[in-house]
């Protein structure tokens, strides 16, 4: 019942936080919609100022005859640009030149400049004309790499030129990396405003007045007319891809949680903005007021529920333990005299078998210590696992570990995890002492270089197969008396597992096979866990602790 009304009191707050987040979600994507909204305002504004002011400059430069550099540098610096024009490189004027004009452009290009400035890259002859950088206001050292760069070699500077003369509209170009960057990686883009000159027929192209952008400076101008916030934004061009990508800002801290696109045209070209937010990775101040208090009632009440039935459940137990007790204290009783028996019949069995086959007392006494000893080793591991199962590999390693640290021997025990019934382990432990006393006397064990394998698999449903074989050892002889140690494991052992054991005496060494039956724990147990006796315990732990913290 306690855990029930926690689990209850518990429900009842998750759904209030889930309900609390869902709203505040909400609340969160409308925010980021409306900044990105005014973002993509603020970006539009600066881009619309960049382009009045190419198109004055348009307008100028077609009144005029020509375009000298002191006229071009008077025009700029009379714009007064102002913190609308925040973002790009500055002004310049890109001539056309053909091919038969190109010597002529280079005495102009360095006649206003004070280094040795040419048209690059050199035309190649599979375009009309060239329209290289002629003069970029302000004039700085950044700008002047730039000059005599020309635009239409590049195919995206080319494609706006040519969409800028086609509308007689300023035209953003596409994602571009500056000639002022030199070695630099930064992504710009340009503006181009063409400037047409009267012809027979019509107009001519005579050239472009442009702006170029660092991607990255446009944006920050732009945030500074509408902030960001914890928010963050990317700019690209066409499509939001990594490639197309011109400029961000990093989000505070946490990972993107939400994204807002907003297409912006900027000068006569898609741009799109993308704004983020940030996922703290925590719930809100009210949800988490909402769990705390909730959690809050739901301990108390659980507590509260506790602390009127443990009462009950203690007296309960009390009844119980006391009940239990005479029924335990006799299982015990029973279990012990069992136990005692059965080892007290096992002892008085070798140690008359070993006194027939023993010639004086100290062939006797050595025959008795050793085999009381391996009924011990076993029955400590017994001990370990309350009379209960014990694996093969424990009992082989008990009574193979003299041996087996033995360097000049080699001992080798492998098999797969299988636990044998308290009588079949003893049986087996008497077993592998009689094998090892022998094959230390007589076998692979008394010689250096001799070698012992143990081997135990499944043979059956309930049938396990332990051999013992023996190599590098003497010869053993075909003409030999039987021994109390054959006689036990032929006979006794056997009668114990119920199975025959095949005992074999190789020349190349002996050989053993035992066929032990894997039990079911309910099969050997004296006194089986029953319900009652299960709550019981559990019961008289309550009481235990109870007892102690009071």
């Amino acid at each position: 019942m306690p855990v029930s009304i926690f689990v209850l009191i518990s429900a009842i707050t998750v759904l209030s936080i889930f309900s609390i987040e869902r709203s505040e979600e909400r609340q969160a994507s409308a925010e980021l919609s409306s900044r990105t909204i005014a973002i993509a305002s603020a970006l539009e504004r600066r881009a619309n100022a960049s382009s009045a002011y190419l198109r004055a400059g348009a307008a100028l430069l077609a009144s005029l005859d020509s375009v000298p550099p002191a006229s071009f540098r008077r025009f700029v610096s009379e714009l007064r640009l102002d913190a609308d024009y925040r973002g790009a490189e500055g002004i310049g004027w890109a001539m056309v030149v053909r091919p038969d004009e190109i010597d002529a452009f280079e005495v102009i290009l360095q006649a206003d400049s004070t280094v040795a400035a040419r048209l690059y890259p050199r035309p190649s002859g599979d375009q009309p004309f060239s329209v290289p950088v002629t003069y970029l206001q302000p004039d700085t050292e950044r700008n002047r790499r730039a000059l005599g760069f020309d635009m239409y070699s590049d195919p995206v500077r080319r494609a706006a030129m040519q969409e800028a003369e086609r509308t007689a509209r300023p035209t953003a170009s596409g994602k571009v990396v500056l000639q002022q960057e030199g070695d630099g990686e930064q992504p710009g883009f340009l503006i181009y405003m063409p400037v047409f000159e009267a012809a027979p027929g019509g107009r001519r192209l005579r050239g472009f007045i442009y702006s170029p952008f660092n991607a990255q400076d446009f944006l920050s101008s732009a945030l500074e007319l509408e902030d960001a916030g914890n928010y963050g934004v990317s700019l690209f061009y066409g499509s939001a891809t990594e490639q197309n990508l011109l400029a961000s800002t990093i989000i505070s801290s946490g990972e993107e949680r939400e994204q807002h696109r907003e297409l912006v045209t900027i000068a006569n070209a898609p741009f799109v903005l993308q704004v983020s937010r940030a996922d703290s990775g925590f719930l809100s101040g009210l949800s988490m007021a909402t769990l705390i208090f909730g959690m809050l009632v739901a301990s108390l009440l659980m507590l509260l529920v506790r602390m009127l039935t443990q009462q009950a459940v203690e007296d309960e137990a009390s009844l119980i333990w006391f009940e239990e007790q005479a029924s335990i204290r006799n299982s015990l009783t029973r279990e012990l005299n069992h136990r005692v028996k059965n080892t007290l019949a096992n002892v008085l069995s070798i140690i008359a078998l070993t006194r027939r086959r023993a010639e004086d007392v100290s062939e006797f006494a050595n025959g008795l210590d050793g085999r009381i000893r391996a009924l011990s080793a076993t029955h400590d591991l017994l001990t370990k696992s309350d009379w209960g199962t014990t694996p093969i590999g424990d009992v082989v390693q008990a009574e193979l570990r003299p041996y087996a640290q033995d360097k000049d021997h080699v001992v080798e025990a492998t098999g797969p995890e299988i636990e044998l019934a308290p009588n079949d382990a003893l049986s087996l432990g008497l077993a592998m002492h009689e094998l090892a006393t022998n094959a230390a006397k007589y076998g692979a064990l008394s010689r250096a270089g001799g070698k012992v394998t143990i081997t135990w698999e499944m043979a059956g449903e309930a049938l396990v197969r332990v051999e013992w074989v023996e190599s590098g050892g003497p010869a053993v002889p075909q003409q030999r008396g039987r021994g109390f140690g054959t006689d036990l494991i032929e006979r006794i052992v056997a009668h114990e597992l119920r199975n025959p054991v095949e005992l074999i005496f190789d020349p190349a060494g002996v050989r053993c096979t035992m066929m032990i039956p894997v039990r079911q724990p309910t099969e050997f147990a004296i006194r089986a866990s029953k319900p009652e006796t299960r709550r019981m315990r559990r019961a008289m732990n309550d009481l235990a602790r109870s007892d102690h913290q009071g």
